[in-house]
């Protein structure tokens, strides 16, 4: 039985602090040690959700390569249980640029799946019917299995997921909003049309999340409700994460029985307080409890 499964989303992020953002026009320029560490999105809601003391599990493919043993070391160093299938095309990562203030930019290689889905969908149900709550990465290996894991689904149990910088006419994203009923997005492609997508999502809920403005909430498709960002506890160092440090806040507080403004508020303080460490493997304590 897990609190939280998590579908898809591991990965390797390789960091680079840089000067500033956008880079200045320069052939080279020399860098803090560059880091290869656990990240991507998965890996941020499982090890967020796992510091906040949740029972977490994380179903997805993984390279038999360098990058695939970082993120294997890193899961070994936490209970989060893992149920994992080679991927030929190797590990997903990503290149993270951090600028002084903790800004940052992402250039993400996404290993593409090819082929059947790795899981059958008897396998992923199975591992779907023993959580309280699933929350579903946008995977292309996923996209098949998305009705399976709906039916398989316990009774009271949320699907959520996150469709990032989705401008909200995208195709590929469509299926896994369709699917979820908890829908994070990030407000940053949206401009205006924050409330129009909200509307053509319900009934489904929708959390547009927008950075150091906080967010908006969606219940229903009705809103916004607006949850102001928490101020940091300690200097900003690093921002890769704070996303899904909020979703896994938010959802640990519908797991502890709060309504969704109260667990977005206390995702708020979640996510300030990931962004005062330097990666997504959380030391004791730094993550406020519910």
């Amino acid at each position: 039985m897990s609190d939280l499964l998590v579908i898809g989303g591991l990965g390797v992020d390789v960091r680079v602090r840089v000067p500033a953002l956008p880079l200045p026009a320069a052939d080279s320029a020399t860098v803090d040690p560059i880091d290869l560490r656990i990240g991507n999105t998965g890996a941020g809601v499982a090890l967020a959700a796992h510091a906040l003391g949740l029972r977490v599990t994380l179903v997805d493919v993984l390279g038999a390569d360098p990058a695939g043993d970082v993120v294997r070391a890193a899961l070994a160093r936490t209970s989060v249980g893992t149920v994992l299938v080679e991927a030929p095309a190797g590990t997903r990562r990503s290149v993270n640029l951090v600028d002084p203030a903790g800004r940052r930019s992402s250039l993400y290689d996404p290993r593409p799946w090819q082929g059947p889905p790795p899981f059958t969908a008897a396998a992923l149900g199975a591992l779907v019917a023993e959580a309280a709550h699933v929350h579903l990465s946008i995977m292309d290996w996923t996209v098949d299995l998305l009705p399976d894991v709906r039916a398989a689904l316990r009774d009271g149990a949320t699907l959520s997921t996150d469709l990032h910088d989705w401008d909200g006419a995208n195709p590929y994203h469509r299926p896994f909003a369709e699917a979820a009923g908890l829908v994070f997005v990030s407000g940053v492609r949206l401009g205006e049309g924050a409330d129009a997508l909200a509307a053509a999502l319900a009934p489904r809920t929708a959390v547009v999340t927008r950075g150091v403005d906080g967010a908006d909430l969606y219940p229903a498709g009705v809103g916004p409700v607006r949850v102001p960002a928490a101020d940091p506890p300690a200097p900003v160092v690093d921002t890769n994460g704070a996303g899904d440090a909020f979703a896994a806040g938010v959802i640990a507080g519908l797991l502890g029985g709060a309504e969704l403004p109260d667990a977005a508020r206390y995702a708020a303080r979640v996510a300030a307080a990931a962004c005062t460490h330097d990666g997504m493997e959380y030391p004791p304590g730094l993550l406020p409890l519910p």
